[in-house]
């Protein structure tokens, strides 16, 4: 099986503005937004919940670095991951600007936690830790979901009969 060839960025600009082809590659097609990003918080959640029964992740969870939706996406290993970055740059300018103060949240909350962890602490107070941070992430992590997925921008922006439509066809198109 070939690889299929690498997009300029002009035509990845033009992808970018096509809801059917963002929808495809699991972009929220009104945001332009895409949820794996958020993989980057699940997964230090995943190990501060853990720390109660398995204190030695503490280690793990020492190597998380905060990584903004630009540099995740650059480093990942999402299939579409050009087309994710490119699409950030156009995002809905609303949703961009609340996923990114979320962001910022979520970084200093896990700054804080990591700053703790380096400390000597009993295990009874790291597995605290890992519950109370783990605790005041989900649901910021939950509410970026739903910013992503556009669902604090769909009532407005659904009052566009074009909007309504591309909003079906990529869904209908997604599932094909």
């Amino acid at each position: 099986m070939s690889a299929q060839p690498k997009l300029s960025l002009d035509e990845l600009r033009a992808q970018a503005q096509n809801p059917a082809v963002l929808a495809k590659a699991n972009i929220n097609p009104l945001t332009r937004l895409a949820t794996d990003y958020l993989n980057h918080y699940n997964e230090v959640i995943m190990l501060l919940e853990m720390l109660e029964s398995c204190p030695e992740f503490a280690s793990d969870i020492l190597g998380w670095e905060p990584r903004g939706y630009d540099a995740y996406f650059e480093r990942s290993h999402f299939k579409d991951k050009d087309l994710a970055r490119v699409a950030y740059e156009i995002a809905e300018p609303n949703s961009r600007r609340e996923l990114e103060g979320m962001i910022d949240h979520m970084d200093a909350i896990l700054a804080a936690t990591l700053d703790a962890l380096r400390q000597n602490l009993s295990p009874v107070a790291v597995a605290r830790l890992g519950t109370e941070s783990s605790g005041w992430l989900k649901p910021l992590v939950a509410r970026a979901g739903s910013v992503i997925n556009g669902e604090h921008i769909m009532p407005a922006a659904m009052s566009d009969e074009t909007a309504r439509q591309d909003m079906v066809d990529a869904v209908f198109q997604r599932g094909a």
